[in-house]
């Protein structure tokens, strides 16, 4: 006994390839439509600064910025001394842009080898 479309007759098997072909050309239209609206989700992303990577990773691109991490603390600083915790969240405030998992790492280096000046317990200033 034949089973599925064996059973049919070839009018039959040429109405269903023609189905399944409208379904495939509609189905590839809303993938267009949906991958067209994820691009532009992920250029507002990166726009403000987040990675698209998936599950809030980055791709491995580094971010960009204007000015080097010592020039941002430099302009960070004129003036008034700062803890490194206030001191990170003022150049990342001011727009500086990174992808480090060890930032707070990254200033307190940049801080103690830069050209600034440690004025008490866990407080620099610039020069």
């Amino acid at each position: 006994m034949a089973s599925g479309l064996a059973r049919l007759s070839v009018a039959e098997l040429m109405a269903e390839i023609r189905r399944r072909a409208s379904s495939t050309g509609r189905l590839e239209r809303k993938r267009a439509k949906l991958a067209a609206k994820i691009a532009r989700l992920d250029q507002e992303i990166e726009r403000l600064g987040g990675a698209t990577g998936g599950h809030g990773r980055s791709k491995g691109t580094r971010a960009r910025n204007a000015m080097t991490l010592t020039e941002a603390l430099s302009k960070a600083l004129k003036g008034k001394p700062m803890s490194v915790g206030d001191a990170m969240a003022a150049v990342q405030n001011a727009g500086y842009r990174t992808n480090s998992s060890s930032f707070r790492t990254q200033v307190n280096i940049a801080l103690i080898k830069g050209p600034f000046k440690r004025v008490g317990r866990g407080e620099y200033a610039a020069r």
